[in-house]
């Protein structure tokens, strides 16, 4: 090791370990404690999980809570600034199918960049929060071949029925499906600093760089199967069960570690108790789609595999974590 990694306190233990135990930086907006897991700005996640995406994004600009006049400002600005520049649909309408839709999203934010940038941080990070609902739906309608008769974008609508009166899925709940991605949105809205998009995005950022080129770098990160995939990998998981039957549930999950392959939805690395996200969801669950298929196999899952898994004591939390759930939910409201 160099001396100057001796004077930082590295030593040879911490090779090839990612940022593991490795100090790279300051988060001022969250941090995660064992007991209660993340906290946005000292506010628990569980406090928050159920207010509005807008309030929550406030809240991480000025570290406190909006008082109802606030929040109603704050609301107009974001919707004064949501209309899409013009071009951004003739260069989705360029991209192959078949590509990566985090690439998509990454080229989608590069646009919106190139398009409407003002080389101004605030600025520019309130405008990309602002058209990111339109741009997301316009990116599942181009994906879908569904670039036809696309409903106008309602500026007056919140950030999620902005997205969700877009893609205009047929046969859905628009209110339960904007329940769902409001819960969703704020339960991953922030994580710390030292994630690997967060901290991808920050060192592009060290550079100067705008913010669009910093988000798109960060969503490059997230697009590799062992960051972004968590949720979907875990649905996956659900879906191989394909029971709910307690039983057959353990039986399952007892083969899967026999075969050495992950239990998805299960640990973390911090907290020592059920991720208050989980509970979160599992709450909205229980409320909107109790009957739905897989979610009895997930309600199961979460009595049965911390019991089978406590067995090993090498595992330290046994625990759901958040992406348990958010799979089954937004399976659910068809986003399949």
């Amino acid at each position: 090791m160099s001396e100057e990694a001796s004077l930082l306190g590295l030593t040879t233990a911490h090779l090839n370990t990612g940022l593991r135990g490795v100090p790279v930086g300051t988060c001022r907006t969250s941090y995660v404690t064992p007991g209660e897991g993340v906290h946005y700005c000292g506010y628990p996640i569980s406090e928050l999980a159920m207010m509005s995406p807008e309030d929550i994004v406030f809240l991480l600009f000025h570290k406190e809570l909006p008082t109802l006049e606030q929040s109603v400002e704050f609301r107009e600005e974001l919707q004064s600034r949501g209309a899409i520049p013009e071009g951004l649909e003739q260069v989705l309408a360029t991209l192959p199918k078949d590509g990566h839709p985090m690439d998509w999203l990454s080229i989608g934010i590069h646009t919106l960049g190139m398009l409407g940038g003002v080389d101004d941080w605030r600025e520019d990070a309130m405008n990309l929060i602002a058209r990111m609902p339109r741009l997301m739906g316009l990116i599942f309608r181009y994906r879908e071949d569904r670039s036809e008769s696309i409903p106008a974008d309602d500026l007056s609508l919140p950030l999620v029925g902005r997205f969700t009166n877009t893609i205009d899925l047929n046969g859905v709940d628009k209110a339960v499906m904007n329940r769902v991605l409001s819960t969703y949105l704020v339960l991953h809205m922030d994580h710390g600093g030292g994630n690997l998009s967060t901290f991808a995005g920050k060192a592009v950022a060290s550079g100067h760089a705008t913010v669009y080129s910093s988000m798109a770098g960060a969503m490059n990160a997230l697009s590799g199967p062992l960051h972004g995939r968590a949720n979907q990998s875990c649905f996956e998981f659900v879906q191989r069960i394909g029971t709910s039957d307690p039983a057959e549930v353990e039986r399952f999950v007892r083969g899967e570690l026999e075969s050495k392959r992950p239990v998805f939805g299960f640990g973390h690395a911090v907290l020592r108790s059920e991720d208050p996200r989980a509970t979160a969801q599992f709450a909205l669950g229980e409320e909107i789609c109790p009957d739905d298929e897989y979610f009895r196999t997930i309600s199961v899952l979460r009595q049965v595999a911390p019991m089978v898994l406590s067995e090993n004591p090498k595992i330290r939390n046994t625990n759901e974590n958040v992406d348990i759930a958010s799979g089954t939910l937004l399976n659910f409201v068809g986003l399949k």
